[in-house]
């Protein structure tokens, strides 16, 4: 059995976490790879509504090993809370496992993002304002807090001096702000340090352990590729690379431990935050599929940016994460509307056409997205549990976006539900 990535192939907010929620049923580990807790999963399980932020989707599952790898970047506070909170519902989170190398937000980081937006104005870049850039930042300084110095008093107080040291100018303003107390913010975080212990682990070793004994294992992605760090939409991005080859990285595995790359995308694209979105719709029909679609942040509620699909960003994606599989979610949403509109080409601001995604940030900021058109369905799909069942339009939807990515499609969302799903001849046996 393989190991599986699964990403977003837009600017996230795609379904991931319902995704890996279904493979999860299958597998034996899932493991979140990269990003905080700017991130959000939704998962309506039972006709009940779990958010997760930094806590792997398969959670839901007994017994189910979740990790927290490496590569995440960790606000034990918001942690701990989400733990308390699955608790109180009647989760089981003992399988879960936190990297003792993933590194932590701390209050500074948080202060540092919220001052850093603001002092930004109109050029702001639309973070989420909970520390990740800062954390990353001070994780490439070599001045980061990792998870394992929770558990060492002397270690944590000089790491966290030595932290502070270079930023005395930055938190100025925050000076009498008490969560900067040294003393306080050891003993806070020593605190944690001990409710979160018996999940500490070396998780690299327990994904070995799984892949070695020809177990499934689920990387899963948080924002998505156009995102990422180096290869999105800069410096509209996020400060990690959710990108399929920052799995290995993330969880501290090898490359050949990966099998299969399923990219989520929605049947639309969205976009949170600043930066280009050639195929943004400012009117009735964008306000339309945001209404329907509820586009709305899961970690921040802000408003979400729609638009038509996008395949030559879809394009993209797909060879930079190499995709052997698609899963399109929201088809549902888009019933009643008709023509539907597939972004297949840019137009740059002085009329070159541009078949594949700019590279250059000046093309992109300015391109414009040029369609062709598709007829729509009236119908609902949200019933339809097979291929056969769903409009014939519908159908051709589907295989405009295959076709143009040369992508199979294995799984359809059509429906906030995980039973309202598709699972596509394409797709076989692992359906």
């Amino acid at each position: 059995m393989p190991g599986i990535v699964i990403i977003g192939t837009q600017w996230g907010d795609e379904g991931k976490g319902k995704v890996v929620d279904l493979l999860a049923e299958s597998a034996e580990m899932v493991v979140r790879f990269q990003g905080g807790n700017n991130a959000g999963h939704t998962i309506v399980r039972d006709g009940e509504e779990f958010k997760f932020h930094l806590i792997p989707s398969g959670i839901l599952y007994p017994g189910r090993t979740c990790v927290i790898g490496n590569g995440v970047v960790v606000d034990p506070k918001v942690l701990i809370a989400e733990l308390d909170g699955l608790r109180r519902r009647g989760v089981d989170v003992s399988a879960l496992r936190l990297s003792a190398n993933a590194h932590l937000i701390m209050p500074y980081h948080v202060m540092l993002d919220t001052a850093g937006e603001a002092k930004l104005g109109k050029l702001e870049i639309g973070t989420t304002k909970r520390g990740i850039g800062p954390c990353y930042a001070d994780k490439s300084a070599r001045l980061g807090i990792r998870v394992q110095d929770l558990l060492d008093p002397k270690i944590l107080r000089k790491k966290i001096m030595a932290a502070l040291e270079p930023k005395q100018q930055l938190l100025r303003p925050f000076a009498r702000d008490p969560k900067l107390d040294l003393h306080a913010m050891t003993e806070e975080y020593l605190r944690y340090g001990h409710r979160l212990e018996p999940h500490i682990a070396d998780t690299s070793r327990l994904c070995w352990e799984a892949l070695d004994a020809g177990r499934t294992v689920l990387f899963e992605g948080a924002q998505a590729a156009l995102l990422d760090l180096d290869h999105g939409t800069y410096p509209f991005v996020t400060s990690s690379n959710p990108i399929a080859g920052a799995a290995c990285v993330g969880a501290g595995v090898g490359p050949t431990d990966i099998d299969e790359v399923w990219g989520v995308c929605k049947a639309y694209t969205t976009r949170v935050g600043a930066g280009p979105f050639p195929s943004e719709l400012d009117d009735e029909v964008g306000a339309m599929i945001r209404d329907r679609g509820h586009e709305f942040g899961t970690t921040t509620g802000r408003e979400r940016r729609c638009g038509w699909l996008d395949l030559v960003a879809l394009r993209y994606a797909t060879r930079l994460n190499r995709l052997s599989a698609l899963a399109i979610t929201k088809l549902d949403v888009l019933s009643g509307i008709d023509p539907l509109r597939i972004a297949v080409r840019y137009r740059g601001s002085e009329g070159a056409v541009f078949d594949d995604f700019p590279y250059h940030q000046s093309i992109l900021h300015t391109a414009s997205a040029e369609y062709e058109e598709l007829p729509g369905w009236e119908e609902d799909v949200s019933e339809a549990r097979s291929e056969d069942e769903l409009p014939p339009e519908a159908r051709d939807y589907l295989a405009a976006i295959s076709d143009g990515t040369g992508v199979p499609i294995n799984l359809v969302g059509v429906g906030p539900g995980r039973e309202q799903v598709i699972a596509t001849a394409a797709a076989g046996v692992r359906a």
